[in-house]
């Protein structure tokens, strides 16, 4: 079921990218951004360890909220078997990519608290890259259409570039959630994405939630950023 936009916790609208080797280096990190972050994402790099689900229970335990960034595509019946396992977790998020038999499958799966996202356009991906792997449409057509079909299926909203998500948000209305990552500072580095926007351009686009990696992981003092991003979000949202 759709959360309402307005409701969402100004503090809990920064979601920090766990994307770290390892549980010892996880745990460091959260320990050291203390209250300045309280929703933490952890996808793939982390899954490939023993450790994921002690992560996401040790944060859990912590009061913080977790997004389990797995991107699943599979056939039906193994992604609902997986996203069973995982509603039973208490993430709030799971990702999956937007193919119809896919989201929809989740979506059947996923129980009262989780909400699965559909994974539009990765940020990283620009036009060329999409006609490499043989798609004629554009990003933003591409995006679209994806949301679209996550409606139908049942997702409860979609991870997709600021540079959509005012598009998206006409089109979805209110209820579904837009997740953005790729969120830079004003004088910061694209890394490897390619489709990034600031903070405050993405929630005045219609995103309800921005996840941060390297600006934050990668800074001098990881506190005063993440901070900084705070202060950025609760101005965009007339709520500091």
């Amino acid at each position: 079921m759709p959360s309402t936009p307005a409701r969402i916790p100004v503090e809990e609208r920064l979601i920090l990218a766990l994307d770290v080797p390892s549980f010892g280096e996880a745990k460091a990190l959260v320990e050291r951004l203390g209250d300045s972050v309280r929703f933490y994402k952890i996808g793939l790099e982390l899954a490939t360890t023993p450790d994921y689900f002690a992560l996401l229970d040790w944060l859990l335990t912590g009061g913080k909220r977790v997004f389990c960034d797995l991107k699943l595509y599979d056939i039906p019946a193994t992604v609902a078997a997986a996203v069973r396992q995982i509603s039973r977790s208490g993430a709030s998020f799971l990702t999956v990519h937007g193919e119809p038999s896919v989201m929809r499958a989740a979506a059947e799966s996923k129980g009262d608290a989780l909400k699965v996202l559909a994974v539009t356009v990765l940020t990283s991906l620009g036009r060329e890259d999409l006609a490499r792997a043989g798609i004629t449409m554009d990003v933003e057509a591409l995006a679209l259409m994806r949301a679209a079909q996550a409606a139908e299926c049942g997702c409860d909203g979609v991870i997709a570039s600021g540079l959509e998500a005012a598009r998206l948000r006409r089109q979805l209305g209110p209820g579904p959630l837009i997740v953005t990552p790729g969120i830079r500072g004003g004088a910061a580095g694209l890394d490897d994405q390619k489709r990034v926007v600031t903070a405050e351009a993405a929630l005045k686009a219609g995103a309800d939630y921005l996840v941060v990696g390297r600006p934050i992981r990668a800074a001098a003092d990881p506190v005063a950023a993440a901070r900084s991003f705070q202060r950025e979000i609760a101005a965009a949202l007339e709520l500091e």
